[in-house]
């Protein structure tokens, strides 16, 4: 399968997210129409959609950094406050808005709570993993990995022929010694 590095990461984002409102688990709450994402922000967020694709944020970091918790997820999403003349300090994101979104993908049955020696936190899924690949696969065309490699081998095989080939034309164009020999003919 192809593997979601190989897709640039806010359009694979994009594209998860519209996956993502197909699901019936996966809803904005009443309240995110009014909410900041975090102290650090001065406005709540301009996109109407913006909860699928903080959900579908959420689901890339816990398949990248699993187990995650919400404590890690704030410091993900936080940022720096402006404070006027004061000096800026950073501000961990909403903590509820990394939690429902954590709830609502658990519910869905993509991620799962899960302890992996010391750390706690949530993990990704095998249900989860097939979304996140297949929404790549599809941003590439389709194109299974073993055949993605050999199909860009043969593409820059033809490439460097056709090179080649442009380049011969070129010396022969521009040879003194062949237009001394085609003017001796005529």
């Amino acid at each position: 399968m192809v593997n979601i590095y190989e897709v640039p990461v806010n359009d694979f984002i994009e594209r998860l997210a519209e996956e993502l409102k197909k699901l019936e688990q996966i809803k904005a709450p009443d309240w995110s129409i009014f909410v900041k994402t975090g102290r650090h922000k001065e406005r709540p967020p301009a996109r109407e959609d913006w909860w699928h694709v903080r959900c579908a944020a959420v689901l890339r970091s816990v398949y990248k950094l699993g187990p995650i918790g919400v404590s890690k997820l704030r410091r993900k999403y936080g940022g720096k406050k402006n404070r006027g003349h004061k000096p800026e300090h950073s501000y961990p994101g909403s903590g509820s808005i990394a939690r429902k979104a954590l709830q609502q993908l658990e519910a869905a049955g993509l991620v799962k709570q899960h302890e992996k020696g010391v750390h706690k936190g949530r993990v990704i899924t095998p249900k989860g993993v097939s979304l996140l690949e297949k929404t790549a696969s599809k941003m590439l065309g389709g194109v299974p990995k073993k055949n993605a490699s050999k199909l860009k081998a043969s593409e820059k095989l033809a490439e460097k022929e056709l090179q080649a080939k442009e380049d011969a034309k070129t010396k022969k164009e521009d040879s003194p010694a062949e237009k001394k020999a085609e003017n001796a003919k005529k």
